[in-house]
C-alpha cells in the first residue's frame, strides 16, 4: 500500500482515483463516485486495500459537496466539484465506509498494524458522521 497520509487521498489508489475525476464531465465523476462506492458496499467477501481507499476518497467527495460540507483537495489536485449528492448516494457512502471499517477489510488491517491507525479511523468515522443523517432518510 503506497501512503503518505491518513487523509482520504494518503494513498495512491486514492489520488489515482481523484486524478482520473480531473478529465471527467460533471456528470460522468458523479457515475464514478457511484461505482466506486457501490464496488466497496456490494463486496461480501474480502475487500481488497485499493478498493478500499477510492471507496473513502469518493466519500469524501460527497461529504465535500454536502450543504457545509468541508472543501476537500486531492493531493493530486483534482478538486473539481461534484454536485451536491441525494441522500440515497449518501446512504451508499456510508454502507461503503461501513464495509471499509470492517474486520474483512484489508485496508482497515494494515491501518491497525500502524500507529495511525487510530487517526485514520476517525478520520472515516468523520466522513461517516457526515453523510450519516442522509443514510438515516433512506
Amino acid at each position: 500500500m503506497g501512503t503518505w497520509g491518513t487523509n482520504p487521498f494518503g494513498g495512491d489508489a486514492a489520488a489515482d482515483f481523484a486524478a482520473s475525476l480531473a478529465g471527467l464531465p460533471e456528470n460522468r465523476r458523479l457515475f464514478a463516485v457511484r461505482t466506486a462506492l457501490a464496488e466497496a458496499a456490494e463486496e461480501r467477501r474480502y475487500l481488497e486495500a485499493p478498493e478500499g481507499e477510492v471507496a473513502v476518497a469518493a466519500a469524501a467527495l460527497l461529504a465535500a459537496a454536502r450543504p457545509g460540507g468541508a472543501p476537500v483537495a486531492p493531493a493530486c489536485g483534482s478538486g473539481r466539484a461534484i454536485p451536491e449528492p441525494s441522500d440515497e448516494l449518501a446512504g451508499l457512502a456510508v454502507h461503503a465506509l461501513d464495509r471499509v471499517l470492517a474486520p474483512d477489510s484489508e485496508l482497515a488491517e494494515l491501518w491497525d498494524e500502524s500507529d495511525a491507525g487510530p487517526e485514520w479511523r476517525a478520520s472515516v468515522v468523520g466522513l461517516r458522521t457526515a453523510l450519516g443523517p442522509a443514510a438515516e432518510r433512506v
